[in-house]
């Protein structure tokens, strides 16, 4: 899940863990692929396959894997024709969803999705019903774990490089752009010394719903967390924010 709240940080950990991490491999395999199918292998001219590949870098991909992930998306290796689409919807508490699909059977993802939703108190909407609601953007995110970080020197680095936005909290730093200056944000900040945990092209939310109750908090999490299990599904945005007071109650109960 994409978003502004603690719950971003619990993710990222998990993403480290192995089993989250085949899943991760899984998609990033398909993202690479589809990248390569649409624009080529050539990762100087097509900048959705050297994103997709600096995502699968991030998340320490076997290059061996990115090779052949390449080349089952160029032709000079067998592989599955995955199609893309976006479906959108809600969670409890009003919470809009959107959701980026890539699959190779679509009435599996639609059944999929839709099981998923239904069971969690969530519903799927019509194209269009959310997607307003969310901005197509760079999104940067640093461990602070991971880095020496002084808050004002990071803003002025990250505003000085083309960054829009940043936004510091106690584990991580996340850094907007503009889809176009991604690449130029990343590597004008690496050179200043800040290590990356991911960057990609993300859909942030304009705005947030603060989620203050704790059933209708877990409600969200438990269905985002059983929405981006799903093989098919790429990626989770969602318009939420829970407090760090109401995340500290329930996430021992997650």
């Amino acid at each position: 899940m994409a978003g502004h709240s603690k719950w971003a940080n619990i993710k990222h950990k998990k993403a480290k863990e192995d089993k989250a991490r085949g899943k991760l491999f899984s998609k990033l395999v398909k993202k690479i692929t589809v990248a390569a199918r649409n624009g080529g292998g050539d990762l100087e001219t097509n900048n959705d396959l050297a994103l997709a590949v600096q995502k699968a870098k991030d998340a320490n991909m076997p290059k061996d894997n990115i090779e052949r992930a390449i080349k089952r998306g160029t032709g000079d290796l067998e592989g599955v024709n995955y199609e893309e689409f976006v479906y959108e919807g809600y969670a409890p508490a009003g919470v809009a969803l959107y959701m980026e699909i890539m699959t190779d059977n679509r009435n599996r993802a639609a059944s999929d999705v839709r099981h998923v939703l239904s069971k969690n108190g969530g519903n799927l909407g019509e194209s269009g019903c959310v997607a307003w609601m969310f901005e197509r953007k760079g999104q940067l995110i640093i461990d602070r774990s991971e880095n020496e970080i002084d808050e004002d020197e990071i803003m002025m680095a990250a505003l000085e490089s083309g960054a829009e936005d940043i936004t510091i909290e106690a584990d991580s730093v996340e850094i907007i752009t503009d889809p176009s200056d991604l690449k130029e944000v990343r590597t004008a900040m690496e050179e200043a010394g800040y290590k990356f945990d991911s960057g990609d092209i993300a859909m942030v939310p304009e705005n947030v719903i603060d989620i203050t109750d704790p059933n209708d908090a877990k409600k969200v999490l438990r269905l985002i967390d059983a929405l981006e299990d799903q093989d098919d599904i790429q990626e989770v945005y969602a318009n939420f924010n829970i407090p760090d007071d109401v995340m500290t109650e329930i996430e021992d109960e997650l």
